[in-house]
């Protein structure tokens, strides 16, 4: 997995962890150096700042894209709080490491999340439909769950890999993923959040209205590691 070095000090951890459907536990990967959803503004624990913000590096991409890489394949960008996420398929290793240059190079990135496969030929329309409605049922799960704050998540389906985004405390991250792991068809589970503490999930809640300002809002208060990718298993 590719990343750009997130300069910050330490504990905001971005937790991109994959599970394999069936398994008794998944291996996450902890990076500290720092992937088609919908995320309700009322709900949402960024900015609203930081959401425009997110859909401008979308639209970047997509343009840079055009310009340099028209015939790279099938590319899809998700910005979360400036985490990028690249899902779809592309048809050379080369064309995988320029796209993660470009998303690197948008300004105002912290990191990329390179999750593009490489494959002869993009897949066919019918599993893009079925990728959309394996998306449509992880979120009504997470609207059933009494226990997760559902519109705060963002799901992605690719190839019936399911990928999970949202700043969440380490309960809601290891409960998303149990439910999503739990959808017909879903055949693994990435999570690519940033882990907050229970007291900062709180402030969260209690702090006033986001304005509605374009500029670009400060990230959570409480950094990223500063250390590597670390893997260990998740029971």
């Amino acid at each position: 997995m590719n990343t750009k070095t997130l300069p910050r000090r330490a504990a905001l951890g971005l937790l991109a962890a994959a599970g394999a459907l069936g398994m008794t536990g998944c291996v996450p990967l902890l990076v500290g150096t720092g992937a088609t959803g919908a995320v309700l503004v009322a709900a949402d624990r960024r900015t609203s700042g930081m959401q425009l913000e997110d859909g401008r590096i979308e639209q970047k991409f997509n343009a840079l894209v055009r310009e340099q890489i028209p015939e790279a394949g099938r590319l899809v960008p998700t910005s979360f709080n400036r985490i990028v996420l690249l899902t779809g398929e592309v048809r050379t290793a080369d064309d995988k490491a320029k796209a993660q240059a470009l998303a690197a190079g948008i300004e105002n990135v912290r990191t990329v999340v390179n999750e593009l496969e490489v494959v002869p030929m993009v897949s066919a329309l019918g599993q893009r439909t079925k990728d959309a409605f394996i998306t449509s049922k992880v979120k009504a799960s997470f609207v059933d769950a009494k226990d997760l704050q559902a519109n705060t998540l963002k799901v992605v389906t690719e190839q019936q890999v399911v990928y999970l985004m949202g700043i969440v405390t380490a309960r809601e991250s290891k409960r998303a993923a149990e439910i999503a792991r739990g959808v017909n068809d879903v055949r693994k589970v990435v999570r690519v959040f940033e882990v907050i503490t229970e007291d900062e999930l709180a402030r969260y809640q209690t702090q006033p209205a986001q304005s509605e300002s374009t500029d670009t809002p400060a990230a959570p208060s409480t950094p990223a590691q500063e250390s590597g990718a670390v893997a260990q298993p998740v029971r």
